[in-house]
């Protein structure tokens, strides 16, 4: 029974990739936040640490000054992704939409994006990595969705064109 039940563990990990596991000894300052002020814009947010050891990315997003978005990224390598259909995130969201965001080339200017909504509660969310679709300054560009093997950049952005406070705490990134 116990060597069945440690064969099953053993499966499920072999179809799952840890990304990224939030925890109280998270160094958070690998976590860059971006805004709209890199363009202008006066939007203004910060990624922290809560005592249970989870990500805080919290702010304001503002339309002044042409403005409108706030985003989170994190600089990596995971290699052997097309092994992989979805990206599995744990978060807690505040019944808003963001965006979550892969690169595979870190010179890119581009990114492979998808949008979720939250509901106040603790999700696990699923996103589909072949309907990540290619993206660059608000625009969908056309070239093929995500079918890439690494992963060198990724990112938690809010932008809903509209001025609005936001709080979204993550668990967990994997890929199944």
């Amino acid at each position: 029974m116990i060597r069945t039940a440690l064969i099953i563990i053993i499966l499920l990990n072999v179809n799952e990739k840890l990304i990224f596991d939030f925890n109280s000894d998270t160094k958070i300052s690998e976590w860059v936040v971006v805004e709209d002020r890199v363009m202008g814009g006066r939007s203004s947010a910060e990624i922290s640490l809560t005592e249970a050891g989870h990500a805080r990315f919290s702010g304001n997003v503002s339309l002044e000054n042409n403005g409108g978005f706030a985003s989170v990224r994190y600089r990596l390598n995971v290699e052997g992704v097309k092994k992989f259909s979805k990206a599995v995130i744990r978060l807690k969201g505040d019944g808003k939409n963001y965006q979550f965001r892969f690169k595979n080339k870190l010179n890119d200017r581009h990114s492979y994006i998808q949008e979720f909504s939250t509901n106040g509660e603790w999700q696990e969310i699923e996103l589909d990595l072949a309907k990540m679709y290619p993206g660059f300054r608000g625009r969908k560009l056309d070239i093929p969705n995500w079918d890439h093997d690494i992963i060198q950049e990724i990112t938690f952005l809010i932008g809903n064109k509209k001025n609005e406070e936001f709080s979204l705490l993550i668990d967990y990134i994997r890929l199944k």
